[in-house]
């Protein structure tokens, strides 16, 4: 993704030399914007320390990756020499974790740094129910990519909707995150409408809010 101005056409990533990234954390700080994470990352085995480098330098608490299931150990690592979590998405594909099961056994016997991006949306396309998927995983969840989605158009392909509005269970999944005493991040995502989708966005918002006032 393109930084914008002041940088060209410079992208966001460890590519960025030690000029731009002081000047994006300075960006950042004006705005007072902490940046917490980025991802998804898919790296060559020898990026990843420039990858782990790059984040150590923004200060960010984790990244969301989908590591080769050949490169944990390097993956397992980094984390530990920086101290920074890996929370390992589940694209709806079988090569990636897109189940509980996969991602469990190439983690579940290392470091706690290692985790979930828990993308609630993919389990769905997947056909898993995501309070299930967050059942596997509790414990390992680091963040979430969340949503709601809803099938549209004459292949009823699951796209994303307001929250509230489709057919996962966004409160049961609040419920079950509570039950776990989750701490981690809620990524909003909602790929749709690209051009103007912050109206759906601050409607997902004031859901969001009403069902933490209906649980808490």
């Amino acid at each position: 993704q393109k930084l914008g101005n002041g940088f060209g056409d410079d992208v966001f990533g460890y590519q960025l030399n030690d000029g731009q990234q002081k000047k994006l954390r300075q960006e950042a700080k004006k705005r007072n914007i902490r940046i917490v994470s980025s991802g998804v990352w898919v790296a060559e085995r020898e990026e990843w320390e420039s990858v782990f480098s790059f984040a150590k330098k923004m200060k960010m608490e984790f990244i969301s990756a989908e590591p080769a299931r050949e490169d944990w150990d390097v993956v397992e690592a980094m984390a530990k020499k920086y101290r920074i979590k890996v929370a390992t998405h589940n694209h709806p594909n079988e090569n990636s974790y897109w189940k509980p099961e996969i991602l469990l056994k190439n983690i579940g016997q290392r470091a706690p740094l290692l985790g979930a991006c828990a993308d609630v949306g993919h389990y769905k396309r997947m056909d898993i129910e995501p309070v299930s998927a967050l059942k596997q995983l509790e414990g390992r969840i680091v963040s979430l990519h969340f949503k709601d989605i809803a099938p549209k158009g004459e292949d009823g392909i699951l796209e994303d909707v307001v929250w509230g509005t489709g057919v996962l269970n966004v409160k049961d999944m609040m419920q079950e995150l509570k039950r776990q005493h989750f701490k981690g991040y809620f990524t909003i995502e909602y790929e749709a409408d690209w051009e103007n989708n912050l109206p759906q966005i601050k409607q997902s918002i004031e859901y969001f809010n009403q069902v933490v006032n209906e649980i808490l």
